[in-house]
């Protein structure tokens, strides 16, 4: 018997979100190096003293980078009992994500708020990881 003979066939849209994911950051990585060659920000320097267009690029990478681990926990733990339910909240919060990115690339601080609607995925998967844990516990039916 093996791991993956014991998950749900419906585990595989939780991988499917998880990878997904993973292309979402690498676009988010991509847009800070060609927003360093516009803006002449050279390596190692995190952010600019002259270019905010820049640090507002660069923030939305580094703070979806700073919830990206909590997302994967999430997605991954929340997907073993619920991988459809996980899977679609997993889902929303990727798409978010770009909607706070391009809202933040505006230069307006203010309009990454436009991806505020993720949070509806995190609450979710949060709700259905606590939810999975009590009742591996035997705390809840």
């Amino acid at each position: 018997m093996t791991v993956l003979s014991t998950l749900s066939k419906d585990y595989g849209y939780v991988v499917l979100v998880g990878t997904a994911s993973t292309f979402m950051v690498s676009f988010l990585a991509i847009q800070v190096g060609r927003a360093r060659k516009k803006y002449g920000v050279e390596y190692p320097t995190m952010y600019s003293d002259s270019e905010p267009e820049f640090n507002c690029i660069q923030r939305a990478h580094q703070n979806t980078l700073e919830n990206y681990p909590q997302f994967l926990m999430l997605l991954f733990f929340s997907g073993l009992e619920n991988p459809r339910a996980a899977a679609g909240l997993g889902g929303l919060w990727v798409l978010s994500r770009f909607s706070y990115a391009f809202g933040y690339y505006s230069g307006d601080p203010k309009k990454r708020t436009r991806g505020s609607y993720g949070y509806i995925g995190s609450i979710g998967m949060i709700y259905l990881t606590v939810r999975s844990a009590l009742r591996m516990l035997k705390v809840i039916c």
